[in-house]
C-alpha cells in the first residue's frame, strides 16, 4: 500500500467551517475512485499555519500517482491557490480500530 500526504495553504480566510463544506461536497467524489484503487481519504485542516490536505492510501503507486498527477495539481493550484506538496509513503502495517484489524501489507 502506498500512503500519500498532500499539503497546501489554505486560500486567504478559509476558516474550519468553510474548509470543512469544501470537504463534505467533495467526498462522494473520492467514493468513486474506490474501483481505481484508493482505499481511505482523509480530508485536512490545519488552523496555526492555514494548511489544508489530505490524507490518502492507495493499493499501488502507480495508482498514487496516476490520480496525483501534474494535471491534479495545476487544477489544486487554480482552486487553492496554492500548488500542493507531495510526499509518498511504503505502508507496510496499518492498524485499523474501528474494524478491530492489523493489516500487514505483504513485501
Amino acid at each position: 500500500m502506498i500512503t500519500v500526504l498532500v499539503t497546501y495553504k489554505l486560500p486567504a480566510g478559509m476558516d474550519r467551517a468553510a474548509a470543512a463544506k469544501l470537504s463534505e461536497s467533495a467526498a462522494p467524489k473520492f467514493q468513486a475512485l474506490a474501483g481505481q484503487g484508493l482505499r481511505t481519504k482523509h480530508f485536512l485542516y490545519q488552523e496555526a499555519d492555514g494548511l489544508g490536505g489530505g490524507f490518502y492510501a492507495w493499493e499501488t503507486r502507480a495508482q498514487a500517482e496516476a490520480f496525483h498527477s501534474e494535471a491534479w495539481l495545476d487544477s489544486m493550484e487554480e482552486r487553492m491557490g496554492s500548488r500542493p506538496e507531495l510526499t509518498f509513503f511504503e505502508t507496510a502495517v496499518v492498524v485499523d480500530n474501528s474494524v478491530g484489524e492489523i493489516q500487514v501489507q505483504a513485501a
